[in-house]
């Protein structure tokens, strides 16, 4: 407790500095402007709890002095009561507003879909995946735009890449990462066996390219032709985009914007929020700590959730959540899961996990 509330007093202490800086300084860089207001507005949810605290607990001071007096103890018990519940309530909730906040929570998200395991089966339900994020982004009032699109001829997709933008994306689809399985009959099962596929999803924050030290010699740009499936070409120029960072070998082809230039950008985007997602993991696995969260490590190769038809059930493995309502989820109605999934690693955070 003495350790928090001196977390907190520091705190406040650095709210009041910066107020003194906004108010009473000329500020030639904006940016600098902007960084102290982030900073103070980050601030101002803890430090009004830990007022609300303070408060609270002198309170609690003045009443356990009036317990000698006879004629008051009533009443100041009576008071204590109360007020010993709201001071427990404000802890609570302080400990959840101290949590470590990953940095990369409020930007936009790019989420890439392979079908993997099964063949046609493992495309058909990355295709499936695909509509329920873009769908519950529609709930979200969040916008989807595609990046790479790899076509089956049996339906879904190969590989498809997209942008997620609105508020706090990668905060709420940060643990979708890793391997989806499905269990049902697929389309072309003529004996009504059931079948178990899967498809892998990596999420990855979109990354300022001022944030990732990339040195543009490290980087190998060519332009092709971009073609659909089947390798039949459906465009006559050379506007598809590949950017290789050669120290990682990490690859990246844009090919459904409308232009060269606009496939090069998103094929920037890309590149610069998967180098910094592997020198992130790099760092981790130096440091020996686990990635993320206790939630998961997110590697396409950790099973993390299983969508099974016949039972219209959808269990996420990492927290043992289970929800009978399969159709609804694949409609986008993610909300169920993404709360849980968020929860649990607030809990965990706090237990210091």
């Amino acid at each position: 407790m003495d350790k928090m509330l001196k977390r907190l007093q520091g705190m406040l202490d650095r709210y009041n500095e910066i107020n003194d800086l906004l108010i009473n300084s000329k500020f030639s860089d904006n940016r600098e402007y902007a960084r102290l207001s982030k900073e103070q507005s980050n601030l101002e949810a803890p430090v009004k709890a830990y007022q609300e605290l303070l408060d609270v607990m002198q309170h609690i001071k003045d009443d356990e002095e009036l317990l000698s007096d006879h004629d008051l103890r009533e009443m100041a018990e009576m008071e204590l009561e109360e007020l010993r519940e709201q001071e427990q309530k404000l802890i609570d909730h302080l400990e959840v507003l101290l949590i470590p906040k990953d940095p990369n929570d409020e930007c936009n998200a790019i989420i890439e879909i392979r079908g993997a395991a099964g063949g046609d089966e493992g495309n058909i339900f990355a295709g499936d995946l695909y509509r329920m994020y873009t769908r519950y982004a529609e709930t979200k009032g969040w916008k989807t735009e595609i990046y790479e699109a790899e076509e089956s001829e049996a339906g879904g997709f190969t590989i498809v890449s997209f942008l997620v933008k609105g508020k706090d994306v990668y905060k709420e689809l940060k643990f979708e990462s890793g391997a989806h399985r499905v269990q049902r009959v697929p389309k072309t099962e003529s004996a009504g066996r059931i079948h178990t596929s899967t498809a892998t999803v990596l999420c990855l924050p979109d990354v300022e390219e001022a944030d990732v030290d990339i040195n543009p010699e490290d980087l190998v740009i060519e332009t092709h032709r971009a073609s659909g499936a089947g390798g039949q070409h459906i465009n006559k120029t050379d506007s598809a985009v590949r950017i290789t960072h050669t120290p990682t070998g990490i690859t990246v082809n844009c090919q459904d914007g409308r232009s060269q230039i606009q496939n090069r950008e998103q094929a920037m985007r890309i590149i610069t929020a998967r180098v910094y997602d592997y020198y992130q993991r790099k760092a981790e696995a130096e440091k020996g700590a686990e990635r993320r969260s206790k939630i998961g490590t997110g590697d396409r190769s950790e099973k993390i959730r299983t969508y099974n038809y016949p039972q219209n059930r959808v269990t996420d493995h990492r927290i043992n959540f289970t929800l009978q309502q399969l159709d609804r989820v694949m409609e986008g109605k993610l909300d169920d899961i993404i709360a849980a999934l968020l929860e649990a690693d607030q809990k965990a955070k706090i237990a210091g996990e």
